[in-house]
């Protein structure tokens, strides 16, 4: 198995429930890999040890947030799961376009996002 190191002090991240991050269990998904030290951490696809992106401190994940902030309302503007499926596909196929490879805010730096915030999409 991979191990996950933190990337600010580059310590093995734990793998935990997120409980260790928000108080509570969150959510049918609530395996994530934590960082006590930094604070940093990232959630799990279904509860394996697969993440959902990279770790991320504070600071990173609002600016993550800032970046969802620009671009979740352009493909949930649809009617109905399929019109909203179709319109994510599309927006991210246009990042992908504007920036020459695929853009995931879940795996983006604090420069990635500043860059998502700023651009013209549509």
């Amino acid at each position: 198995m991979k191990k996950i190191l933190c990337p600010y002090c580059g310590k093995e991240a734990l793998w935990v429930s997120n409980e260790k991050v928000y108080g509570k269990r969150y959510g049918k998904s609530y395996m994530c890999y934590y960082c006590p030290t930094d604070e940093a951490y990232v959630g799990c696809h279904n509860n394996t040890r697969k993440p959902l992106g990279t770790m991320a401190n504070k600071e990173l994940r609002d600016w993550r947030i800032k970046a969802h902030a620009k671009i979740d309302p352009l493909w949930r503007t649809g009617s109905d799961k399929t019109n909203r499926n179709y319109r994510r596909k599309k927006l991210y196929q246009r990042l992908k376009e504007l920036f020459g490879h695929e853009v995931h805010v879940g795996e983006s730096d604090i420069e990635m996002c500043k860059k998502i915030i700023e651009i013209k999409l549509v």
